[in-house]
């Protein structure tokens, strides 16, 4: 989220689109009802259900599962046409006047640079035109037919009301009331916010779908003011903190890259990471990353890593050529290419596409070690359950450890919430049995494995694993408060100032990142999370909740990543003189040493009518309506249909139906399925009663929510001649589910390219291990399709084709 929950109160117009938040996050969505009450604010759903989020809205509008950047598009188009922009925003703020690389074209559903055999693009084109000094051309009067804002205007002008109708199955009248209401946001002291989750993300275009909306914020002027914002609902309490100590397989901590196998050096590696400043006297913050990376491998290895071996950096493991992913992973175990699989606070048989195909490739592993305070599906995996998990368990060579861990009552620590506040939370209730914190029991393998090399020797050098700085009170038992200070980092040396002034000792903690060093002299494993526990104490304890500005900014009130900060880019909420945009929702204002006002200012000390612009992680000081060179898939986003698609065809460009550049294996391509045999959009979603896969295992969430269920309207229920209550099957070319029908007004079908289609709504959390004598389900992901987002690979699970058919009263 660039806001936070509590902000959501001072919109002007709240957008649920790609989310469920009454159902999912049911808390954080009073905040949204609290803008209807207190700013006559009007809530706007658009969703293929009618869910519980549109049953308190303003305005409801389906449209068709996987078409969303359609429809943003034709907000886009109409935006730009009737000239409802925030133009001195869009301006100074955004790329807008910057001219385009004149290579750079858009022609039958490809940008340009796309090479068929690979199926990537070569984007050196996606750039800018440069003067004789260096500098991106720009156009302040923005004419120019290169600018990005006419570009961009071109590139939409295809998404009409009747394009946008014919491709999402949204009425016309419709999508012309959500237009006009959006437009109304435009003017400076009104701000509308995006609230989305996972009906956006888990997509083959699901960043672009994320991009597409960010375009539309910038184009209001709705980034970096109170009530604006790009707000993702996270899933659960700590995804946010997944993300950001970079438990991804290509990223570190603050999501710095890890390094390549072609990265031989920490010098090479540092060059082609950092960022280069695009723009005389711009502040690129990213310029630092230096000074992360190295703090960062010095809270990895400590005096193990010195300035004269690169500070540990070839200690550290390298992304092999063409990266690697969860798809890639769980293809080699598939192939037997995998000996052991270590899962962690993790169910894959459940949560990952293609159930059916995670359990043969467990099958084919030696060892499965997992770690969870309950039984899993995944541990369970082996084990015949019938119907539900059709094994045959004396063919499975795989041996299963199960560690038992503490959940997080069990345990103190800091949860990172949607809105980048850390909390710090304190145990409730002592582990029963055996149970370990995760720490713990890593902690112990570590030592084992060390003690294991060095009697019976292995293939793997025994160095880095052995470099590891492990400076805990008790190797085998650190505790949550030595993580987190290892996380904000340490002065390693006394450090001064520009005047040689000793600013903080040796051995105290960072107090913000911008102490941080590139020679040794600091540590900090994650730079973003600096500032978290400093020489003041822990700040994620802080539980002030006073609130000055009446606008929610309760600095007191745990701790914000970066520095405290809660509103992103909060310097563009006012314009270059300093004045702010909407004066009652002011959040920074110049006090003659820096913007600190009721936020914590984006930078510092650059006055007024300054060169520096607000979006200092930018090389250019702008944001970008036009991405130059980092997303896989477009500069601008396009709509792809689903790589299942109903329609069977892209009314844009029939030759370049999907995404071209769309994340999927050879072996996954083979089980795509058609709507000649599967005619229906299947969608997961969540419910309020259950949580993930957890609350099977909970007596009371099963007694609220007992038995698997699908959703569907009661055309396709008449067309098939289901009735509620019957027992159905849901199949596509994967796999299939049986679950009790629920015939409902809440879904209704949609006219798409003259094609009326209907959809199957899918709750996810059943399956087939429960410890409480819960009724068995099956995984919705036995429907889903494995391939992924270009850029994060991040599954198409929110639209599948199925079929549908009655199988019993």
């Amino acid at each position: 989220m660039t806001n936070h929950w509590v902000d959501i109160k001072n919109s002007d117009l709240v957008i649920v689109m790609g989310g469920n938040a009454a159902e999912a996050h049911p808390v954080g969505f009073r905040w949204a009802i609290e803008a209807k009450k207190q700013n006559n604010a009007k809530l706007i759903v658009v969703d293929p259900r009618f869910n519980r989020t549109a049953s308190v809205a303003d305005i409801y509008m389906p449209l068709r599962a996987g078409t969303d950047i359609a429809f943003l598009s034709g907000v886009l188009r109409y935006l730009l046409n009737n000239d409802k922009i925030q133009h001195e925003y869009v301006k100074h703020y955004t790329n807008a006047t910057f001219l385009v690389n004149e290579n750079f074209k858009f022609e039958d559903g490809l940008f340009s640079g796309y090479d068929p055999e690979t199926r990537k693009y070569d984007r050196s084109t996606w750039g800018y035109q440069f003067d004789e000094e260096g500098q991106p051309k720009r156009d302040m009067t923005m004419q120019d037919p290169r600018c990005v804002i006419n570009l961009l205007k071109e590139h939409v002008q295809r998404y009409t009301p009747e394009m946008v109708e014919r491709i999402t199955g949204t009425p016309k009248k419709d999508f012309q009331i959500f237009c006009e209401e959006i437009a109304k946001t435009s003017a400076p002291d009104k701000a509308a916010t995006f609230l989305y989750a996972l009906g956006w993300t888990q997509h083959t275009v699901g960043s672009q779908n994320i991009r597409t909306m960010a375009i539309i914020q910038l184009l209001l002027g709705n980034i970096g003011v109170s009530g604006g914002g790009v707000n993702a609902l996270r899933g659960h309490s700590n995804v946010q903190g997944i993300t950001d100590l970079g438990l991804f397989p290509n990223r570190l901590p603050a999501y710095l890259p890890l390094p390549t196998e072609a990265d031989k050096n920490l010098e090479d590696f540092l060059n082609r990471i950092t960022p280069k400043t695009m723009m005389k006297d711009q502040v690129n913050y990213w310029k630092n990353t230096p000074k992360f990376m190295v703090s960062m491998l010095k809270s990895f290895y400590g005096d193990k890593g010195t300035k004269e071996n690169e500070f540990g950096y070839h200690y550290l493991p390298k992304l092999p050529k063409g990266g690697t992913d969860q798809f890639r992973y769980i293809e080699d175990m598939y192939n037997g290419k995998v000996n052991g699989f270590f899962c962690q606070g993790m169910n894959p048989v459940a949560s990952y596409a293609n159930s059916q195909k995670i359990i043969k490739a467990l099958s084919k592993l030696k060892y499965l070690v997992i770690f969870d305070p309950l039984i899993t599906d995944t541990s369970e995996f082996w084990k015949n359950y019938g119907e539900f998990n059709d094994v045959k368990t004396e063919e499975i060579q795989t041996e299963v450890f199960r560690l038992p861990t503490t959940c997080f009552v069990e345990e103190d620590g800091s949860i990172a919430n949607s809105g980048r506040w850390l909390q710090w939370h304190w145990k409730g209730a002592e582990p029963p049995g055996e149970a370990k914190t995760d720490g713990e029991i890593l902690s112990e393998l570590r030592a084992e494995l060390i003690h294991l090399y060095k009697t019976e020797g292995g293939k793997a050098p025994l160095e880095p694993l052995e470099a590891m700085s492990w400076d805990y009170a008790n190797p085998l038992e650190p505790k949550a408060e030595e993580v987190a200070k290892e996380n904000n980092g340490y002065a390693l040396e006394d450090l001064k100032d520009g005047d040689g002034n000793i600013i903080l000792k040796k051995g105290q903690l960072l107090s913000s990142f911008g102490q941080m060093r590139d020679d040794g002299t600091t540590s900090g494993a994650c730079w973003i999370y600096t500032g978290q526990w400093t020489e003041k104490g822990n700040q994620m304890a802080n539980r002030d909740n006073s609130d000055p500005s009446n606008l929610g900014n309760t600095l007191g009130w745990a701790f914000a990543w970066p520095l405290n900060r809660r509103i992103l880019y909060n310097r563009a909420g006012v314009d270059l003189a300093g004045n702010p945009f909407n004066p009652k929702r002011q959040l920074i204002k110049w006090n003659g040493k820096n913007w600190n006002y009721v936020d914590v200012a984006d930078y510092g000390a650059a006055p007024p009518n300054s060169p520096v612009l607000p979006f200092i992680m930018q090389p250019e000081g702008v944001s970008g309506l036009f991405v130059r060179e980092r997303m896989a898939d477009g500069p601008f986003p396009e709509h792809y249909e689903p790589m299942e698609t109903p329609i069977g065809t892209n009314p844009l460009h029939p030759n370049v139906v999907q995404s071209p550049v769309a994340r999927i294996l050879p072996s996954d391509k083979a089980e795509l399925g058609t709507s000649v045999d599967f005619p229906y959009v299947g969608t997961t979603y969540r419910l309020t009663e259950h949580f993930h896969y957890w609350t099977k295992n909970a007596l009371l969430n099963v007694i609220a929510q007992p038995e698997q269920f699908v959703e569907i309207g009661e055309a396709l229920a008449a067309e098939k001649g289901i009735k509620q209550g019957d027992v159905v099957k849901v199949s596509s070319k994967r796999g299939y589910i049986k679950a009790v029908a629920v015939v409902t007004k809440r879904i209704r079908a949609l006219v798409s390219d003259g094609k009326p289609i209907h959809t199957v709504g899918i709750p996810i959390h059943w399956g087939f291990a429960a410890t409480t004598g819960a009724k068995k389900g099956f995984f919705a992901n036995n429907l889903t399709v494995r391939t992924g987002d270009a850029n994060t690979q991040t599954p198409e699970s929110k639209c599948m084709l199925v079929n549908i058919e009655k199988v019993g009263a």
